[in-house]
């Protein structure tokens, strides 16, 4: 039999102790995944919120390994007044080398899913008590937690969205009416009330929130501040459990998030390119060779993207012999992640996200609600183009890597656009290139934006000049919470790595 060693990593010190310490008192893979779920949105408020969306790829010991859609829907069923202006409006969030416009206000606001799916997967798989799976969290939320850098830069960026309402300067802004920020303590005593709740009601409040008081007082909120979320919306969201994605690379499986969603389907046919282009073998980390290959392989996948309309309908063989001609030997969002394995071989791979928030709380909860209907990577046919009720599809890819039939890698990242080529990355350098978990995750990354390929420091100074010299690049000066954050665990030796562009936290038990 297969021995397993438990493993956490996460973004947050906090976020993996809650999940540690929910394996250290019985709990399953499943049950941690889920505490690092509540543990998240109040530790990362800036990358996650119970108000968001999100996935969790589980992978049983004994059974299916099934995917998790509790990402977000569509809004707007049944609404009344079709005609009314929509509170909707830009803000830009600047980065140290690129800046992207997101979109927030009520009707920013798509059907949340973190709460109904945390709760599923918990009632499926779980194994503790509710009460002692939201513990971790409600601790945090009450006594409060000290910003570190990360967390710190992050609502930096988000600090016009953090203080939009009311509800969010009694929580970011101290006693003297500054902006939180590192070093200081961080409380949301709302939320801290309503995750005791879910405890004390084991999980009863959660329907609350979708077709209760709170539910209530939401649609009337939307009703009236130009909002599009309605009693139906909420009243008929369900999680979706879908199988998931397969593809053979390298003599592994990599298992990852289905379409309707876009970013595992895209890593998936990534790595396939790869194997076509033949990186395996031919080359070393870094060299000029695999810096042409990644990037080729970056940019017909996107160009593949926009001229198939963005419809996700596996491509054909000679698409990827088409794409390999020309490669010479001579030289190539606030979003959040956990990765789980228990001793008992099952595994949780789950990331969630807010966006960057819409800039509502739900009155009385602590809990801001997402903005996902103002990200353009999730609306290609343009925003709020989508009848109501449409599971919106994600760039977020929670994937397995499977090796002779055992789970091996358990891994994803945040970053919006960025997911799949940081994923991407990181896959290759655990697969071909051989580097330990630690070496795979923290050496740099590029990724293509349509027009420029943003580049990482640190790639070796040839390899890096002939690049530049082939292919439109911005070169940054630091290594960045802009390319990702992969949080990844080796089941097999028992290792485990975060990323520390997100302030990752990894743990082996």
């Amino acid at each position: 039999m297969a021995e397993y060693r438990a493993g956490v990593a996460s973004g947050h010190p906090l976020v993996t102790e809650a999940a540690s310490q929910v394996l250290s008192t019985g709990g399953n893979a499943f049950d941690a995944a889920v505490a690092a779920g509540f543990a998240a949105a109040v530790v990362e408020p800036a990358l996650s919120s119970l108000g968001g969306g999100g996935f969790l790829l589980a992978r049983p010991k004994e059974g299916e390994d099934v995917l998790f859609d509790f990402f977000v829907d569509t809004p707007g069923k049944g609404l009344e007044d079709k005609n009314q202006e929509p509170h909707f409006f830009p803000v830009t969030v600047k980065f140290p080398g690129s800046s992207q416009d997101f979109n927030i206000g009520l009707a920013s606001v798509a059907v949340p899913g973190n709460l109904k799916g945390f709760l599923h997967v918990h009632s499926l798989l779980g194994r503790l008590h509710l009460s002692k799976i939201v513990a971790p969290a409600a601790t945090y939320a009450r006594q409060g937690v000290r910003l570190n850098k990360h967390q710190a830069y992050f609502l930096s960026l988000l600090r016009p969205i953090m203080l939009f309402s009311d509800t969010g300067k009694d929580i970011f802004l101290k006693d003297d009416g500054r902006y939180v920020c590192q070093g200081q303590t961080l409380k949301n005593p709302y939320l801290a009330d309503f995750l005791e709740e879910i405890g004390r009601t084991d999980g009863g409040i959660i329907e609350d929130f979708y077709s209760g008081s709170i539910a209530k007082q939401i649609v009337q909120d939307m009703a009236s501040g130009g909002g599009l979320l309605t009693t139906e919306d909420l009243a008929t969201y369900r999680v979706k459990e879908r199988r998931p994605l397969r593809v053979v690379f390298c003599n592994h499986e990599l298992i990852t998030n289905p379409p309707p969603s876009f970013g595992g389907f895209y890593v998936a046919i990534t790595l396939e390119l790869l194997e076509e282009l033949a990186l395996v073998g031919t080359c070393s980390w870094g060299d000029e060779r695999h810096l042409c290959m990644l990037a080729r392989a970056m940019q017909e996948v996107e160009a593949y993207r926009r001229q198939s309309g963005f419809r996700l309908d596996w491509p054909e063989k000679q698409w990827f012999h088409k794409a390999c001609q020309g490669v010479r030997p001579c030289f190539s969002r606030g979003t959040t992640h956990v990765s789980v394995c228990d001793r008992e071989g099952n595994v949780a791979s789950m990331t969630t996200s807010n966006g960057e928030g819409s800039g509502y709380f739900v009155p009385g909860t602590g809990i801001m609600l997402n903005n996902m209907m103002g990200e353009d990577d999730l609306h290609p046919g343009g925003f709020h183009s989508s009848p109501p009720g449409i599971r919106v599809g994600s760039m977020m890819s929670p994937s397995i890597i499977e090796t002779g039939g055992r789970p091996r890698f358990v891994l994803g990242s945040g970053g919006s656009k960025r997911i799949r080529t940081a994923l991407t990355q990181v896959v290759i350098n655990c697969i071909c290139f051989g580097l330990s978990l630690k070496e795979a995750v923290e050496r740099p990354r590029i990724h293509w934006d349509g027009e420029l390929f943003q580049v990482e420091p640190g790639f070796p100074k040839d390899s890096l000049e002939s690049f530049t010299k082939r292919f439109p690049a911005n070169v940054w000066q630091e290594i960045d919470v802009y390319f990702g954050g992969v949080h990844v665990v080796d089941t097999l030796i028992g290792d485990a790595a975060g990323d520390p562009r997100r302030g990752g936290a990894s743990v082996v038990l």
